[in-house]
């Protein structure tokens, strides 16, 4: 018989995805804030710029992937409803592409500093109360929950693969050549991410993607919070 998760386990859960749900919002209206500032007012008519999280959330991405990395103990990452834009509408369009792409991540890097400064402010007056389990446990433990979900939202979108933000980071600094087999390596990227996530780890003893996210999202989560 299978052992029943613990309440507490459920309960991290459960404050992981909704973490994931909140920082993944976030995350999406800094690109649509990005674009109309660069000029292209696309998200704002799509009613995308905004902080409401069920104008960007997806499903699969938002909530059942990060519920399912979250129960396997692993990072917590996600992807929203990618935010439209024109980049014609752009004032330079190869620049500000870039910048649209990239401040996404920006906001999640932004969500972790201001994460991490309340995490030590917590720890600094109420030290006492968070060793022994008491209420000031849980808020230590969701801000610091929302420091290694953010800086995991972050590097996992920087892979340069869609629907994730490094393929619009890469593409635009890509000429000729090396930009049509970026382009064919694109057309597999679902497949490629599904083979990181699950079938690599289950067939070889590495974890490529828990790896990267190790020496990126994690480290730089453990020196935000002062843990090393």
């Amino acid at each position: 018989m299978l052992a029943r998760p613990s309440i507490q386990r459920l309960l991290l859960t459960a404050l992981s995805v909704l973490l994931v749900m909140v920082s993944a919002s976030i995350h999406e209206f800094g690109h649509a804030f990005a674009a109309h500032r660069l000029g292209d007012d696309t998200a704002k008519r799509a009613g995308r710029l905004t902080l409401n999280p069920l104008a960007h959330l997806d499903p699969f991405g938002s909530i059942f992937l990060p519920m399912i990395m979250a129960m396997a103990g692993g990072p917590v990452f996600a992807f929203a409803k990618p935010v439209p834009y024109n980049p014609r509408n752009l004032r330079n369009m190869q620049r500000d592409e870039v910048l649209v792409a990239l401040a996404g991540p920006a906001t999640n890097l932004l969500q972790a500093a201001v994460g991490a400064m309340a995490c030590r402010l917590v720890w600094s007056r109420m030290t006492l109360d968070i060793v022994t389990g008491g209420a000031a446990y849980w808020i230590y433990t969701t801000l610091s929950t929302y420091v290694y979900v953010n800086c995991s939202l972050a590097f996992f979108n920087l892979i340069p693969l869609p629907p994730l933000d490094g393929s619009s980071i890469v593409s635009p600094l890509l000429r000729g050549e090396a930009r049509r087999r970026y382009y064919v390596v694109q057309h597999y990227s679902l497949p490629i991410l599904m083979a990181l996530l699950y079938l690599v780890p289950m067939m070889l003893p590495i974890d490529p993607l828990g790896a990267y996210l190790d020496v990126t999202a994690g480290a730089l989560a453990d020196l935000l919070l002062g843990w090393v």
